[in-house]
């Protein structure tokens, strides 16, 4: 009975706690991810056209792909902190991050976790004559 009345609130209960904060914290994390590979895919669409009509080929604009990630992430997620939108020909990385305080399992030490995401998106041509149109236009990210 006494072991049972000490290894109740020194044991279980901040295990319980830690268990339901870390749920919690993979939702967040899945939808900062969610947010940041859209605003990847929209900030790779942002073709710059006069690259294209000079014969360079397919580059992304990157400061219309910095403006799409920014607006992106402040609408989806503002409590998000956009760390980083680099282009790279037709390629855009884009990293941001978000600290989420700690409400049941506080007691480990820090009171808040930082959740990261980062997620790479490349633009490329999606079809040549609209007769051409199936398959779709493809479009490729990838989370690291």
């Amino acid at each position: 009975m006494v072991f049972f009345a000490l290894a109740l609130p020194l044991v279980l209960l901040p295990v319980a706690a830690f268990s339901a904060e870390a749920g919690v914290l993979a939702a967040r994390q899945a939808h900062l991810t969610e947010v940041v590979a859209q605003a990847a895919l929209d900030a790779a669409q942002q073709l710059d056209s006069a690259a294209l009509r000079s014969g360079s080929g397919w580059r992304v604009d990157p400061s219309a792909a910095q403006a799409t990630a920014r607006r992106e992430v402040a609408e989806a997620e503002p409590a998000a902190v956009l760390d980083l939108v680099l282009t790279t020909g037709a390629q855009v990385t884009v990293s941001a991050h978000e600290t989420v305080p700690l409400k049941l399992a506080a007691f480990v030490g820090r009171p808040v976790a930082t959740l990261r995401a980062r997620i790479s998106a490349r633009l490329t041509p999606g079809y040549s004559s609209p007769s051409s149109l199936l398959p779709l236009p493809s479009r490729s990210f990838s989370m690291t």
